[in-house]
């Protein structure tokens, strides 16, 4: 058996969403803007008796949708460390420390389980999205799977876990 490991990666054209945010955290707030987010997977593993890491299909299957479920809203990180939220059935009010509300339509906003809406955090959560969708599915046990997120072109923050 030959020394070395083998990786695979995805970063098709398609695993991309647009969506509007704003970083806050205590002391400071952005303005509500938008970007194009794009979205590549490198999965490092052992390769199995089908010549796979892991099925490339698979992969670009479990992270298109997650891009389709978060295209088009305003991320909320719900776990803010600076934001309170009042929903009613029309409206998301989030309140930023200062008094400062954006009311937006609910079927408008995306709450994901993060602290702030930065690529890195963004990163983390696909990172996890993608590990749990794909051991869902049966793939195989991996070393690693690293997840970079960008925000526009050569600016991207990348974030690796540990496999299954």
């Amino acid at each position: 058996m030959a020394d070395g490991s083998f990786e695979v990666f995805v970063g098709k054209e398609y695993l991309k969403f647009n969506a509007a945010h704003f970083i806050a955290y205590p002391g400071f707030r952005e303005r509500l803007h938008g970007h194009n987010y794009h979205v590549a997977v490198r999965v490092e593993g052992d390769l199995g008796p089908d010549g796979y890491v892991i099925d490339f299909g698979l992969l670009k299957k479990v992270t298109r949708a997650i891009c389709d479920e978060i295209d088009e809203h305003t991320i909320l990180p719900k776990l803010s460390d600076c934001l309170v939220y009042e929903t009613d059935e029309v409206n998301t009010v989030a309140i930023y420390e200062d008094g400062a509300r954006f009311s937006l339509p609910c079927d408008d906003v995306m709450f994901l389980p993060i602290v702030h809406s930065s690529a890195e955090e963004l990163a983390r959560f696909f990172a996890g999205e993608i590990a749990t969708r794909l051991r869902a599915a049966g793939a195989r046990p991996w070393r690693w799977l690293e997840v970079s997120v960008s925000e526009a072109p050569n600016q991207m923050a990348t974030y690796r876990q540990s496999g299954a």
